[in-house]
């Protein structure tokens, strides 16, 4: 198993356009071959920002890196640079392999 984690810090007040900007688009993850699953998570908000991390598990690293050269990875991630706006800073990639799972 793999997993890819964005963590995000929203402005304060722009939580409802970053969840409707994730919500509405197209990202194709479920008809990408070593997908299994995706979660979009809010934590509680800080005094200067509201944190969100997103969660794609792969079944592989190759599933996952191989989506990141797929013309529906581009499609997905289109219209992010018209939302700056939205983002305190840049998202910060993580990339995690199982050790040990149940």
């Amino acid at each position: 198993m793999f997993v890819a984690m964005n963590r995000f810090r929203i402005v304060p007040g722009q939580e409802a356009a970053f969840e409707a900007l994730w919500t509405g688009r197209k990202s194709h993850l479920h008809e990408t071959p070593g997908f299994v699953s995706f979660h979009l998570l809010k934590g509680g908000a800080a005094a200067d920002h509201v944190p969100y991390c997103s969660h794609s598990v792969w079944e592989s690293r190759a599933s996952f890196e191989a989506w990141t050269r797929s013309e529906a990875f581009r499609a997905a991630h289109g219209g992010i640079g018209s939302s700056k706006e939205l983002y305190l800073e840049a998202p910060v990639l993580e990339l995690f392999e199982a050790v040990e799972g149940a």
